[in-house]
C-alpha cells in the first residue's frame, strides 16, 4: 500500500501544474460511453469466471449455486486489493462456510484456474511479441522485467510443492499429518482440471473471458482523443505491460498508470494522456470491483438465509 501510494505520490508531485491539468482535464473529459462499456466488459468477464468454476468442482461433484460462486469470486478480487493473493483464500473459504466444500479441495480448484489463466497471459505476451516485438521487449529491458524467470520460478516452486507432498505422506507425526491430508486435499482439487468431463466448455469460456478482458482495455482508448487511433498492436503491448505492472502492487495502484504511461510513449503518445488512460481503466475497474465486491459481502449472507 505504502509503495503504491508513493507511485502515486510521485507521478502527481513530478508533473508540473499544467501538466498536472492536462491529466485532469483528459480524465475528467473522457466519454463516458467507452468507459461504461469497459465496465459491462468487466462485470461479464467476472460473471464467466463464476460461471467456468463449476467445471472444476463437478469432478469432486460438488455444485454450488452459480450466484454463491459469483458472489465468492467478486469478494476475492475486493480482498486483493487490501491483501495480494488473499483473495483466493476468502473465496475457498466462501464455498466453505455456504456450500460446505472442503477449504483445501475448493483452493485447489482456484490454484488450477490460476495455471489456466497463466497459460492464457503466456498467450497474449506470445501474440504481442509477434505484433510489436521491438517496442516489447524495450519495456522489459528498460524495467528490468523478465516473465519467463518468473514462471520458471513458479514451475519449481510447484515441482518442490509436490515433492513435499510425496515427503509428507511417510511421516506419521501428527501435526504433518494434518498438513499432508490439507496438502492431498489440494492436489485432488488441482487434478479436477484434468477429470473435467467438459474440457472444451472450460478453454471456451477460458479463452471467452481473456478476449473480455482484453476488449475491456481496448475500448478505453476511445474515451480520450489522444489515444483513439492507437493500433491494436500497441494495446496489445501496453495490455501486457499492464498485466505485470498490476502485481507490484496493491490491485496496481499508483503503478499501473505510472506503467502505461511509459510503454505508450513509445507510440508517440505524451505522458499525460497515457497515465490518464492507465487511470482510467484502473479507477473504472477498481470501483468496479469495490462497489460489485462489497454488495456481495453484504448480500452473500441474506441470499443463503433466503435459500
Amino acid at each position: 500500500m505504502a509503495l503504491g501510494a508513493f507511485f502515486v505520490w510521485y507521478s502527481i508531485g513530478a508533473a508540473t501544474p499544467q501538466e498536472r491539468q492536462k491529466l485532469w482535464e483528459h480524465i475528467s473529459g473522457a466519454n463516458h460511453f467507452w468507459v461504461g462499456l469497459s465496465l459491462v466488459l468487466g462485470l461479464a468477464s467476472h460473471l464467466l469466471r463464476g460461471y467456468r468454476w463449476k467445471f472444476l468442482l463437478e469432478p469432486m461433484h460438488y455444485r454450488p449455486s452459480f450466484t454463491n460462486r459469483v458472489m465468492a469470486v467478486l469478494i476475492g478480487y475486493v480482498a486483493n486489493l487490501g491483501v495480494p493473493r488473499s483473495g483466493e483464500f476468502l473465496r475457498a473459504a466462501t464455498l466453505t462456510t455456504y456450500e460446505k466444500i472442503p477449504f483445501e479441495k475448493s483452493l485447489g480448484t482456484i490454484i488450477s484456474e490460476r495455471i489456466a489463466d497463466l497459460c492464457m497471459l503466456l498467450l497474449v505476451v506470445g501474440i504481442s511479441l509477434l505484433i510489436q516485438a521491438d517496442d516489447l521487449i524495450t519495456w522489459f529491458k528498460v524495467n528490468e522485467v523478465n516473465p519467463f524467470l518468473s514462471i520458471g520460478i513458479l514451475l519449481i516452486l510447484t515441482i518442490l510443492g509436490l515433492f513435499f507432498i510425496k515427503l509428507l505422506r511417510k511421516s506419521q507425526n501428527k501435526f504433518l499429518v494434518k498438513i499432508r491430508e490439507f496438502a492431498v486435499g489440494i492436489l485432488e482439487g488441482m487434478k479436477s482440471i484434468v477429470k473435467m468431463k467438459r474440457k472444451k466448455e472450460f478453454i471456451f469460456y477460458t479463452v471467452l473471458i481473456w478476449v473480455l478482458y482484453v476488449l475491456m482495455f481496448y475500448v478505453v482508448i476511445f474515451a480520450i482523443p489522444s489515444t483513439s487511433e492507437l493500433p491494436f498492436g500497441a494495446v496489445m503491448v501496453a495490455f501486457v505491460v499492464g498485466s505485470f505492472a498490476i502485481t507490484l502492487t496493491n490491485g496496481g495502484l499508483g503503478v499501473y498508470p505510472v506503467a502505461l504511461g511509459a510503454i505508450l510513449l513509445l507510440f508517440g503518445i505524451d505522458k499525460q494522456s497515457g497515465e490518464a488512460f492507465g487511470w482510467i481503466v484502473w479507477g473504472s475497474q477498481t470501483l468496479l470491483n469495490l462497489v460489485a465486491g462489497g454488495l456481495s459481502f453484504i448480500l452473500l449472507p441474506i441470499y443463503n438465509r433466503m435459500k
